[in-house]
């Protein structure tokens, strides 16, 4: 009886690895399509010229949040590069000292810096990048300088955007931004001020 049972819990243990593995194409986009539709909706459409290729669609992210002051945002553009549950994630030091970090999703972060970057200006600009990818997933340590105006000689800041993408079959998203700026104690190290091949 103890055979017959641990047969039966194998079996039942290959099913369920087998279900979990199963990475075929077609299923894997039926899944992320429903993930998206029936949770998200309405989610807007990204532009194919946007999502083509990793190059483009980081410099989508950056052109898409940058502009003068007065200048409204295509925010459903900027969206459009996400999956729905993508995160924001800023990391900085507090008062004390220690390292503290938050999560935003793309609407919370639209919502939250929206006003002011329409209203005071903002000009974020890749100044190099390191690209690493392995099939359908890809990473992007993006360094960047971000000024009020287009025409200021030196940023206010600058930092790494370490960005997330996947590759679902058709086109790119951006899954997770998490970042950190430039701080007298953590200087950018020489490595990330320019580009490296990309992979």
């Amino acid at each position: 009886m103890s055979t017959i049972r641990g047969f039966v819990l194998l079996g039942a243990l290959l099913y369920g690895v087998l279900f979990l593995t199963d990475v075929r194409p077609a299923h894997a986009q039926m899944l992320f399509d429903e993930q998206v539709d029936d949770t998200y909706e309405p989610w807007p459409a990204a532009q194919p010229e946007d999502v083509e290729s990793i190059d483009a669609i980081i410099t989508t992210l950056y052109a898409v949040i940058s502009g003068p002051r007065g200048e409204l945002r295509d925010w459903d553009r900027f969206r459009s590069l996400f999956i729905p549950q993508a995160h924001f994630i800023p990391s900085s030091l507090n008062e004390s000292g220690d390292v503290e970090h938050n999560f935003e999703t793309p609407d919370q972060f639209a919502n939250r810096v929206g006003a002011m970057v329409e209203e005071a200006g903002f000009f974020e600009i890749e100044t190099a990048r390191t690209t690493e990818r392995f099939g359908h997933i890809a990473h992007a340590f993006s360094t960047y300088a971000t000024r009020r105006n287009e025409t200021d000689v030196e940023p206010f800041t600058r930092g790494i955007n370490s960005i997330q993408l996947l590759h679902n079959g058709e086109r790119w998203y951006i899954v997770n931004i998490f970042w950190t700026a430039e701080r007298p104690d953590l200087p950018l190290p020489e490595r990330y001020k320019s580009s490296r091949p990309r992979r």
